[in-house]
């Protein structure tokens, strides 16, 4: 059949990201959230991880080359409308998927800079994280640290919204376009989160804490729903908004869930959208 023939396609979400063992973050998350959202989801993997809901056993770096591969491959022939990038734990994995970027002038780029896991686990290697802000902040849409990834980021401890503030427009100033500072980490029944842009504009959602242990792969799920919802064609703050009432709506449906002995998965599955259809753009 000829392109003529067809009038739609999905709206399509590329992540790249680690592969989660134990279902609950990276790959899998990601993926369970696209679905969730009523779009089409893909997959290039950066690494294999052991892991289960108490920690991560052991980590196995996927050759750059096949990283490659694996975006090429979909971008050739799918194509994208969004892509999440989470786990990138090496500098060469950081400098091919920059050169992926820029060689499909890839856009709509949502990037979750995942340093460690919910069980403390070290994801990332040191030098790569100066080549994740050289190589990645300046081409991403927005970056969407936690605490701790932000206060390693910005060498400090962010223990107050005046500290997020400050430590959003360091990010900023680091090339970010926009930063996502998740402020879950703070103590206290509100949970903040902050969205700034570099045009100034400053936007905070706060929102009652929900109390379970079941919060593996928030973080991977929050950043995969902003890109499933830029794929859609929302703005970034209707991405954001939407992506959050998703997260909550996920944690509050797998709060008293009971999945392995640690700190367990949100239910991505509580509500699912069918299918979701763009109209078809022509030429490829």
């Amino acid at each position: 059949m000829t392109d003529e023939a067809f009038e739609f396609e999905y709206p399509r979400v590329l992540t790249i990201a680690g592969s989660d063992s134990g279902g609950g973050a990276g790959i899998q998350a990601d993926l369970k959230t696209f679905a969730a959202l009523g779009c089409y989801g893909m997959s290039a993997i950066t690494a294999l991880t052991a892991q289960n809901t108490l920690g991560v056993r052991a980590i196995h770096g996927v050759p750059p080359q096949m990283l490659r591969a694996q975006i090429d491959a979909v971008v050739e022939d799918i194509g994208l409308d969004a892509i999440k990038i989470g786990m990138l734990h090496s500098p060469d994995m950081v400098q091919t998927v920059a050169a992926a970027i820029d060689h499909h002038a890839l856009k709509r780029l949502v990037l979750d800079p995942v340093m460690a896991a919910t069980s403390g686990a070290v994801l990332i290697e040191n030098p790569a994280i100066a080549a994740l802000v050289h190589e990645l902040f300046r081409r991403a849409d927005v970056v969407t640290p936690n605490l701790d990834e932000a206060s390693l980021l910005v060498g400090r401890t962010l223990d107050s919204e005046q500290a997020m503030h400050a430590a959003a427009q360091d990010l900023l100033a680091m090339g970010a376009p926009a930063v996502l500072l998740k402020g879950g980490h703070l103590a206290g029944d509100v949970v903040s989160d902050l969205l700034v842009t570099q045009n100034g504009t400053v936007h905070w959602m706060r929102a009652p804490r929900i109390h379970t242990a079941n919060t593996h792969g928030t973080g991977c799920t929050l950043s995969s729903a902003i890109a499933a919802h830029l794929a859609m064609g929302a703005s970034l703050l209707e991405a954001v908004q939407a992506a959050r009432a998703y997260v909550r709506a996920a944690l509050e449906a797998g709060a008293k869930v009971r999945t392995g002995a640690g700190h367990g998965p949100l239910n991505h599955g509580y509500a699912p959208h069918a299918m979701r259809f763009n109209p078809l753009k022509l030429p490829r």
